[in-house]
């Protein structure tokens, strides 16, 4: 996720602590690559559907709800990669 340039950052210097903001670094490419999957899943996947709508109803604006989902899908695909296991989908939890 830091390579993508899509987990937070958080900014410090001495004792101020600013909170964390999203990467402006990163691979840019795999950044745009995840962000507009992430946009169409949320449009058409039920699972990545009720996880950016959750954000929302958090409270988070549109763009950063589709950050976390494209976070949230990279963590899966680091875990496929790992395991070397496919994609299996789950049905969405109500809540």
């Amino acid at each position: 996720a830091a390579y993508a340039g899509i987990a937070p950052v958080t900014r410090r210097s001495g004792t101020s602590i600013r909170g964390e903001f999203p990467a402006r670094s990163g691979n840019k490419e795999l950044k745009n690559a995840l962000f507009r999957s992430a946009w169409i899943a949320s449009c058409h996947d039920p699972l990545s559907k009720a996880y950016y709508e959750r954000k929302r109803a958090e409270g988070k604006k549109h763009n950063a709800a589709i950050i976390c989902l494209a976070r949230r899908r990279c963590d899966v695909i680091y875990a496929m990669l790992k395991n070397g296991t496919l994609y299996q989908e789950k049905a969405p939890q109500a809540a």
